[in-house]
């Protein structure tokens, strides 16, 4: 596969090709990569799932050597697709401490940043819109 990136990669079952999909994605589509979930509280909140990262926001580490540890995201790498949290921290062989990068999916949001008027807005929109719900129909007659 010389392509460089297909939209047509993601109907794609073979995982090599998903792996291609993710790694070779246009930073506009990695944007849709940086979504976390949300705490319960939150889910009660804003009735959503997950929603993408900020900077500021307050997550917990769900998995990996740093479970348990919550902070406040400092950085997003949008070509790696990971993120950089307060208070990670590891020392490198010279002595010098470098930030963790974590991958979104290990991750929980706990706190949201609200100080973007936008982000503010576009929750709020997503909260006051019904919910539709699916109703199955009963074919057998």
């Amino acid at each position: 596969m010389k392509q460089k990136f297909s939209k047509s990669w993601i109907s794609s079952k073979q995982p090599r090709k998903q792996r291609k999909y993710t790694y070779n994605a246009p930073i506009s589509i990695k944007r849709v990569f940086l979504s976390c979930g949300l705490s319960k509280a939150l889910k009660n909140i804003y009735h959503k799932r997950s929603i993408k990262l900020r900077t500021g926001d307050r997550v917990k580490v769900l998995r990996g050597e740093y479970a348990g540890k919550t902070g406040e995201i400092i950085k997003i790498s949008l070509k790696n697709t990971k993120v950089y949290i307060d208070g990670i921290i590891t020392k490198k062989s010279t002595g010098t401490e470098v930030q963790v990068p974590l991958h979104p999916s290990n991750l929980q949001i706990t706190e949201l940043n609200l100080k973007d008027v936008k982000r503010e807005k576009t929750i709020k929109r997503a909260i006051s819109a019904p919910a539709v719900k699916k109703v199955k129909s009963d074919k057998k007659e």
